[in-house]
């Protein structure tokens, strides 16, 4: 899986709530719905600007807060390919890759917005095409590109009826 798309940067802390406002989060579950509002209170124009394929690049601690699925859900259904951080809050982290939504931790100083960036997940490595770098980045294990690859745990499950380490 290579991913490749322009980045949307935004600070530390990005908060759940932030991702998606808990004003939406209980109105509807309809992810077409929810992804319209991702990211709007750091950035208005978000869902606008987003391309299909694009990422979104934060600092520290991006998905602190609510323990919600709809976070990474909504991300996810707002056709961004894969959030890359400095670190993520343990509990969003987990909650991505089992909605299927790839997360990568690495530097993310030298990544300005639309910067064009190609990702690959499996080896750890992010290439910024518009700096002409490479950023090495924690590679996800395995099992996890088998069930991000397969759509999501819940999808992992159905397809093998249970975990698959193969």
């Amino acid at each position: 899986m290579i991913l490749a798309g322009r980045a949307h940067k935004f600070s530390d802390d990005v908060n759940t709530d932030y991702i998606i406002s808990g004003k939406y989060k209980f109105k509807t579950l309809d992810m077409k719905e929810l992804a319209k509002h991702v990211m709007e209170d750091l950035d208005p124009d978000f869902y606008r600007k987003v391309a299909p394929g694009d990422f979104i690049v934060a600092g520290a601690n991006f998905g602190c807060g609510s323990s919600r699925e709809q976070a990474p859900l909504a991300i996810k259904h707002a056709n961004v390919a894969a959030v890359l951080a400095k670190s993520f809050a343990r509990i969003f982290y987990r909650n991505a890759i089992n909605t299927g939504l790839p997360v990568l931790e690495c530097d993310t100083d030298g990544i300005e917005p639309g910067d064009e960036l190609t990702v690959d997940p499996a080896a750890g490595v992010i290439t910024n095409r518009t700096k002409g770098t490479v950023i090495p980045a924690k590679p996800l294990p395995p099992v996890m590109i088998k069930i991000l690859n397969d759509g999501g745990l819940a999808a992992h499950f159905r397809k093998y009826g249970g975990f698959n380490f193969d």
